[in-house]
């Protein structure tokens, strides 16, 4: 699936909209943006699996994603859907309660027909602002994008449960809160009572992912927070978010993003002095075991 919204704000766009249909289209891995997506589910059946949790919308539901959480979308095999979203940076939010309310966790909006019916509008009226606006257009679908997310804030305190999922989602809950730790495929194992086979099988088939891939996918994203609230070194971030070396973290940071972490802390914080935007100078420890996740 081509994710043309996501080309634009690479682009340097604050807010981008797309509509997509499709069948049997669903994402390999969990994946995070450095800004908003406001997934709107116009027919048809999605699971969205948000950090460790398994989310099932239907049509006319919509879920929200904050900056740097995880999540991949997938289906039921031959089960067509359509949906509608919108990418948006925080700063377009023009309501700084609003942005707080938003802004922390992602939620499932279960609406009534009229909210949804409502909102739907809304989001039909951002792309079209997108695709055919003569002047103005940006500015449009800002003020269209504050209508619904008021709206949408009116809610924020109303819990949606997560599916039921067993083994593996208390698996991702524990990695969730020790990713920093030193943690080995065999101690994971015994951890929870199984084998390291089944447990990298199931993982997989549930995440789509291996799991060093997601443990280093959580070290990431927390290292960028790192970037945005503190001014700590790159080296002491490393060290914090779990890798043994800088040199390491810098390898798989690069892999992940496709720019070192100074070159993603410059843009995250361009005002920031230079020297912030490097390693310190302290020798860092060996490079990491490979035999620990």
């Amino acid at each position: 699936m081509i994710d043309s919204a996501g080309f634009l704000m690479a682009g340097g766009k604050s807010i981008a909209s797309e509509r997509i249909q499709g069948v049997d289209d669903n994402m390999e891995r969990s994946h995070y943006h450095e800004y908003f997506e406001l997934y709107y589910l116009e027919y048809g059946n999605r699971y969205h699996m948000v950090n460790e949790h398994i989310y099932s919308i239907q049509s006319g539901e919509l879920i929200l994603f904050p900056p740097y959480v995880m999540h991949h979308s997938y289906g039921d095999s031959g089960v067509a859907f359509k949906r509608l979203l919108v990418y948006f940076t925080p700063d377009m939010i023009l309501v700084p309660e609003i942005k707080k309310a938003l802004g922390t966790s992602s939620g499932v909006y279960r609406l009534d027909k009229k909210d949804s019916l409502l909102i739907h509008q809304l989001l039909k009226e951002i792309l079209k602002e997108q695709d055919e606006g003569d002047g103005y257009g940006t500015e449009a679908m800002q003020m269209l994008l504050n209508q619904l997310l008021i709206k949408l804030a009116r809610r924020s305190g109303e819990s949606i449960k997560p599916e039921q999922s067993g083994r593996i989602s208390e698996i991702l809950h524990y990695l969730h809160l020790n990713y920093s730790e030193n943690i080995t495929l065999n101690d994971l194992a015994a951890r929870f009572y199984i084998s390291p086979y089944y447990l990298c099988r199931e993982f997989k088939r549930y995440t789509n992912s291996t799991i060093i891939h997601y443990i280093n996918n959580l070290r990431i994203i927390q290292a960028q927070r790192m970037f945005l609230e503190t001014d700590k070194t790159i080296t002491d971030i490393s060290r914090e978010v779990g890798f043994s070396n800088v040199t390491h973290f810098n390898r798989v940071f690069k892999s992940l993003l496709g720019m070192s972490p100074s070159q993603n802390r410059k843009q995250l914080r361009p005002s920031l002095p230079p020297e912030q935007y490097s390693e310190s100078k302290r020798p860092s420890s060996p490079e990491q075991n490979q035999s620990h996740i």
